[in-house]
Formats: C-alpha cells, structure tokens, sequence
C-alpha cells in the first residue's frame, strides 16, 4: 500500500503539504521509468492501483521481493546548485517477516533451537504450541536422519508459527520469517527443517537427526537469507519498516515486549551510518530509517501523537544506538491509504470520537456482522496518554474495535478524472525519506 500510494502521489502530481519538494511546486514531472534490475519482478503497480480505485479491495499482502522505479525531475532550490535535476528513486519491496531472518546470520543451530522452544514453553504460547510440543516428545534428535521425520517435524513447527501470527503474536516476530512468507521456495529442502528440544552441552553427532536440521539451517542462512541480505537488503541507503503498532497493543504487553524485542533486532542487523560518496558507490548504508505505525485511519487523529509515541518508546534502544553510527532514525503514524472518516457516536450522555467507513464482508464488532455494502460508525477505544502504560495492560488485550474497512470510494469529476488517494501523512514519510535528496 505505501509503494503504490507513494508512486500515485508522485506521477500524479499530487501537492504534499509536508513533503517540502512538492509544496514548493520545485517537482517537475515524475514518471514511471523501465525496470531497473532484469532479475528482479516488476512491482505490481498498476494492478495494485486498478484494485484500489476500482474494485475497492486490498491487493494482496506482499509475498515476494519487487522492484520499481521512478524518474523524478525536479528544481534545485536556490543556491550555488540552483536548476534542473533528476533523481532515479528505486523502490524495493519486500516481505516485513523476511527482515527476522537476518538476526539469523550469526545464529547456530543449537543456540536458535533452544532459543525457540524455550520461547514456546513461556505462559502466554504454552497452549499455542502445544501440539508441536506433543510431536517434539517423539523425535530423537541423536536418532538417524530421516526425510520424511524431517517433513512431519517442519510442518509442525510452522502450524506452531502459523498459530502464532493468527492469536497473540498477530504481529509475527519469530523467525525464519519465509517460513510464513516461504514466496518461491516453498516446499524445498531450505525451507524443510525446524528446531529441536536439545539438551545443553551435548553436541550433535554426524549423521544425526539433529546434524541434518542443523545443515539444512545452515542452508537457509547460505541460499536464503545471505543472497537476501547480500543482493538487496544490503544495497538500500533509505529505508521504511511497516509496523502494525495498533495490532500489538491490542494483543498485550508479552506481544508489545516481543514486537519491541524484534525491532531491535531489525535495526541490529541494518547496515546503518552516514554515507560518503564512495559508500554510495561501493558499499551503501541506510543512513536514514523511518518506522512507520500503519493504520492511522483506524484511529481518531486525537490518538495518533500516542501511537507515535509508543512505537518511538518500542525503538528507542535501538535507535540511540543506530544515531550513534551517524544514521537518522524517523517514526511516524500513517495511513498509505486512508479508509475512514472522522466522526462522533453518542453512547448514553457520553459523546464519543469515532471513525466511520465500510468494513468488509464477514467484520464483526460485537454482535453485528458486517455485509460490506453499509458504512458504521465505530469507537475504536483510546490510547493512553503515557506511553510506557501499554506495558502495564493500560489497554487490555481484545478492547479495541479495528475491523477491516474497505478502501474508500473516489468521486469523479466533470472531466472523467477520478480524485487521488486520501492518505495520513504520507507527505511527512516522504520528507523524512527523499526530502534532503531533492533539496
């Protein structure tokens, strides 16, 4: 959603308010250019776009690393440099779970396994994993290497990872991240291992049950993860990280302490600094990170300094660090697409800030089941002043009301032109990412 509503605004010639280029009427033309990397896939653009505008439905979540980019051309502001310019912007998209595998490259098998499994027997996944569990107590890890065990013990693991991403970790943050998003490499041997209950201090013999998830670990890490962060991860100097803050707070403080656990862990394995321009040549550094809470829309505006508010207390030890190495480190609540409106409800003599769209066929809320055709008015619950009290279940898990709205309906004008993308700040992502380079 933001890299087609970030290419709409751009080839449209939207005016940004916050996206000082553009209000300044100093963006020329910008236009969709040929792609710029013939192994990589074309980002969906206009299909996505034809979605939206059209159908008003979501276009599916990203799957799969693709690229675009955009030639835009502009005017330098005054100064020694003033005139024409262009800026070629290539837009790389990506999985969000595939970031959670980079904390794997200096992982070991033994180490990640008791890692993982511990993290499976605390309070709040017990129940979650306990399948896996059960089928945990019948491999021997010192038993002879078997594919078809190694089927049956991966399949079960992802079930566990799967349950995960659909209860209390609605925000997924353990890895491998391909597993939940495996895009082309589903079902290959890479992707066909899981962790084992290892007991401490015992190494893991040759030929082993063990020895054989422990070499195909290691081959996700060589074929998988390496080439990703090698090829594209490593040669990105801007970055933005989607974050479903509002989805985590909703889950509780374990799901909060994990999302802020994961996030470190990101900006851990980002290549950050301050560029030079043999850098920029050679050996790139995100030398700008923008997280991005999304869903601004679900929420009156009235909430969104709080949301941004938690997700700069979810990145703070990371981005301290990260400001160290030279790197700035932005957030932000946004919406790519706005699907709502602000509005009012009256519950008893309270009145109460709401927002109203369609939700989607199948939403409930309560007891009323939405058919995708009505617009509600929905409270969706409040934020709490302080930050840090998200941690301390200031907001309990399951009381706030976040259906899924449908994507807004565009009016047409005298002329047949149909109206741009509403959005949430959009403008200020773009400055905060692009603003210095169109300077």
């Amino acid at each position: 959603m933001f890299t087609t509503a970030l290419v709409h605004h751009l080839t449209r010639g939207t005016n940004l308010p916050a996206f000082r280029a553009s209000a300044e009427g100093r963006i020329r033309r910008a236009h969709l250019a040929h792609q710029p990397d013939d192994t990589i896939p074309r980002f969906p653009y206009e299909e996505h776009l034809t979605a939206l505008t059209e159908d008003r439905r979501w276009p599916q979540s990203t799957n799969r690393i693709s690229e675009l980019r955009v030639d835009v051309e502009y005017e330098r502001k005054a100064g020694w440099r003033t005139g024409p310019a262009s800026l070629a912007l290539d837009i790389v998209d990506y999985p969000g779970e595939w970031l959670l595998d980079l904390a794997l490259l200096d992982a070991d098998y033994a180490d990640w396994s008791r890692q993982t499994v511990e993290a499976s027997r605390k309070r709040d996944r017990a129940a979650i994993a306990a399948g896996w569990h059960e089928f945990l107590k019948t491999i021997d890890p010192a038993g002879p290497a078997d594919e078809v065990l190694a089927a049956k013990a991966s399949d079960a693991f992802k079930s566990y990872l799967q349950a995960l991403r659909a209860g209390e970790e609605s925000v997924a943050t353990t890895p491998p991240g391909r597993f939940l998003m495996p895009g082309d490499l589903a079902g290959s041997p890479a992707l066909t291992f899981a962790p084992l209950d290892l007991p401490m201090g015992q190494p893991i013999a040759s030929g082993s049950f063990a020895a054989l998830m422990e070499r195909r670990f290691e081959a996700y890490k060589t074929y998988v993860v390496r080439p990703f962060f090698r090829d594209h991860f490593q040669r990105i100097d801007r970055q933005i990280v989607l974050v479903d803050v509002l989805a985590a707070i909703d889950a509780g403080p374990v799901a909060l302490a994990e999302l802020e656990e994961a996030l470190d862990q990101v900006l851990m394995a980002f290549r950050t600094g301050r560029n030079t321009f043999l850098s920029r040549l050679f050996s790139p550094r995100a030398d700008r990170v923008l997280f991005a809470a999304t869903k601004a829309d679900h929420i009156h505006h009235t909430d969104h300094d709080r949301l941004d508010a938690i997700l700069r207390l979810l990145v703070n030890r990371a981005a301290r660090r990260t400001e160290a190495a030279g790197a700035r480190v932005g957030t932000v609540a946004l919406a790519s697409v706005r699907a709502t409106r602000e509005t009012t409800v009256r519950e008893g003599r309270e009145t109460l800030r709401a927002v109203a769209g369609v939700p989607e066929a199948g939403e409930q809320v309560g007891d009323e089941i939405f058919d995708g055709l009505t617009e509600a008015a929905i409270f969706p619950g409040e934020l709490p002043e302080k930050a840090d009290a998200v941690f301390h279940g200031a907001v309990p898990p399951g009381s706030l009301r976040f259906p899924r709205f449908r994507p807004p309906q565009l009016s047409v004008d005298a002329a047949g032109r149909m109206s741009k993308l509403p959005h949430i700040r959009l403008d200020r992502a773009l400055e905060f990412l692009l603003g210095d380079r169109l300077a």
